[in-house]
């Protein structure tokens, strides 16, 4: 149903005179008044227990109209009148979908009010959609505030979501608004997107960031003929056409989503743009509502640097309990035993993570009720590892783990350094060596290809054999192990004579030089399976992996292009890990300049961000000696 242009009208007047009222009691009177005229939508009734008024329009502070959906309990058709708190969730991904009604009756049906909202410029409501908006933190303060106003709400709020919905939690937050009560963030809320989920140490999170668009777009425009133009256009036809240009490809055909894209892509300077709320919290957490907060993350994870570090940062400046939980899952796979290839056994997987696990934190939160299966440290994390190593029914390796609970980050433990050697070693003894490194050519046109790791959306994330195969993008024929290339550098333990857990972060210093005025070193650790019946050529086990743009080296927030030939050292950080390494494993390490499509390649030519359209190859050179001793250092758990 459409609002009457005098409602709008009347909408409008009273949103200018919200604006400028400076007592905050005074404006949520203005909001209370706009919530009885913002609902253009109608009543829906959902079997005798559920009553949803559909279509609520809240007004945001510039006049945009967010479409908003309320579920209230019910008793024999009649709604209850009873004050009841407000589960409140704000999503781009349309809020009348599968994956969010399910999940609002249920809850609704436990007693409480339940309210999602589709973010600006999608679905029902008004206004232009961007990604990661940073007015999407004034929409989602207004909008707790609106809820915990309504006459039949309590005054408490609290939000939850996955994702994009974790990330709007963040945002709300950030802006402290009246009537938040908790949040539940599961696998978001970045700390900081030019450090981790966007960009990464200088590079760009190509992989992610294109197939979102590249997902988002038919669905943002409901077009068949767009539907039809990207089933024809194959995103792994266009990464061989890397770099993309602005207005001669597939995105040019929603300028909201390729003017966003090409901005991250060639902003790589940590400036304003990176500081806007939409993409960065920890510039805002001296002002974030200090309210109960479970970070809820996933070893796998695109944003796992993002959910320790909020952990971390926030409890300790606010008193307000916070909760951390790691689990062996890739991005949105809590319900889920396995990460890619690799199974995890069945105390892995919250089965009823969208159901009643969050029920269960709800109550805690809101009702004062003892969660029975609340850790009872802060921190929960679950250690891969321990598993028999064989193939289960669905072809998938048995890793294993086990849950521990912890009082702090990292675990007990002691921190233990490895070293690189000339012969491909990698052990706790510095090189002898006065002068020793070894030199690869990484060639632009020719990057290693991504085998899993911490992504999202169509790529493959998790863990698997580290082996080219056809189903992954840029992979070719004959799919040899990526160990057999020669832009790959391993460094690997002996077969351990005890095994080894490890649980935290992990630091990683290199000594390089290169050939060419900017290039990438990459990283990443690999627990080394053995041959065996059913793996006869072992299981090389991705862990955690890293990036560092030379131009960015060591975290730089401007660009410095290096001078060939010159040693330089260099930080590079890895998400960090759990694992137990078993006797007869090995601890390895990959070194080489590329991992894409996950992050995209560097050209080697020094050219601006994006914008290159040539590349050259560059000889880079890794340095393992007694001074320039290239190391990496783990956090052993007790």
């Amino acid at each position: 149903m459409t609002p009457s242009n005098q409602t709008i009208s009347l909408v409008g007047d009273l949103m200018c005179l919200h604006r400028i009222c400076c007592n905050r009691s005074t404006r949520l009177v203005f909001l209370v008044i706009l919530s009885h005229l913002a609902v253009f939508g109608y009543t829906q009734q959902i079997g005798v227990d559920i009553i949803v008024e559909k279509n609520v329009m809240i007004p945001a502070d510039d006049g945009t109209l967010l479409a908003t959906d309320i579920y209230r309990p019910a008793s024999e058709g009649q709604v209850k009148t009873e004050k009841l708190p407000v589960l409140f969730q704000r999503t781009p991904y349309n809020k009348e979908g599968d994956r969010f009604v399910p999940q609002a009756a249920l809850f609704a049906s436990q007693g409480y009010i339940v309210a999602i909202q589709d973010l600006r410029g999608r679905y029902g409501s008004s206004g232009i959609f961007t990604k990661y908006n940073p007015l999407e933190a004034s929409d989602g303060k207004t909008s707790v505030e609106f809820l915990s106003q309504l006459p039949y709400c309590d005054g408490k709020v609290v939000m939850w979501g996955t994702s994009y919905g974790a990330h709007t939690q963040a945002d709300a937050a950030k802006l402290n608004p009246h009537g938040l009560r908790g949040m539940i963030i599961n696998m978001g809320g970045m700390t900081n997107a030019w450090d981790h989920a966007v960009r990464q140490g200088g590079a760009f999170e190509l992989g992610r960031e294109l197939t979102w668009a590249w997902r988002q777009i038919p669905l943002e425009m409901n077009d068949p003929i767009v539907s039809a133009h990207f089933e024809r256009e194959k995103i792994e036809d266009w990464y061989e056409a890397w770099p993309l240009r602005k207005g001669l490809n597939p995105l040019s055909i929603a300028p909201n989503f390729e003017e966003y894209f090409f901005e991250e892509l060639t902003h790589g300077d940590y400036d304003d743009y990176w500081k806007e709320t939409g993409i960065n919290w920890q510039e805002y957490y001296d002002q974030t509502a200090d309210v109960p907060m479970v970070h809820i993350g996933g070893w796998y994870d695109i944003f796992l640097r993002g959910t320790i570090n909020n952990y971390l940062e926030l409890s300790k400046i606010q008193t307000t309990p916070k909760w951390l939980i790691i689990g062996p899952w890739t991005h949105s796979g809590n319900t889920r035993t396995y990460a890619g290839d690799v199974d995890f056994g069945e105390l892995s997987a919250i089965t009823d993570f969208h159901e009643q696990y969050q029920i269960k934190w709800f109550n805690h939160l809101l009702r004062d009720s003892q969660y029975v299966d609340l850790p009872p440290q802060p921190i929960r994390l679950f250690i891969m590892g321990s598993g028999s190593g064989e193939m289960n029914p669905e072809g998938r390796l048995n890793h294993g783990g086990y849950w521990r609970n912890f009082e702090e980050w990292p675990p007990n433990g002691k921190e233990m350094t490895y070293y690189f050697h000339e012969d491909g070693l990698f052990d706790s003894a510095i090189s002898k060596l006065e002068n020793s490194g070894t030199t690869y050519t990484y060639d632009p046109k020719d990057p290693v290809p991504t085998l899993g790791g911490n992504s999202s959306a169509r790529l493959k994330d998790g863990g698997y054999d580290q082996r080219e195969r056809a189903d992954f993008a840029v992979s070719e024929p004959p799919y040899l192990p990526l160990e057999a290339r020669s832009d790959v550098v391993v460094f690997q333990t002996k077969p351990l004579e005890n095994e080894l857990a490890i649980a935290g972060p992990i630091k990683v210093k290199l000594f390089v030089s290169s050939s060419a005025t900017d290039t990438d070193f990459t990283f990443k650790l690999i627990d080394v399976y053995p041959p065996s019946e059913d793996y006869p050529g072992g299981f090389d086990l991705n862990l955690t992996d890293a990036i560092v743009r030379m131009s960015y080296r060591n975290g730089r927030h401007t660009r410095d292009l290096i001078n060939p030939g010159e040693v330089y050292e260099v930080d590079l950080e890895p998400f960090p890990t759990a694992n137990v390494f078993k006797k007869g494993h090995r601890i390895r390490i990959d070194i080489s300049s590329s991992n894409f499509p996950r992050w995209d390649t560097n050209p080697n030519t020094g050219e601006p961000l994006g914008a290159s359209r040539r590349s050259i190859p560059a000889d880079n050179t890794i340095f393992h000696d007694a001074i320039r001793n290239s190391h990496v250092r783990f956090w052993s758990m007790e």
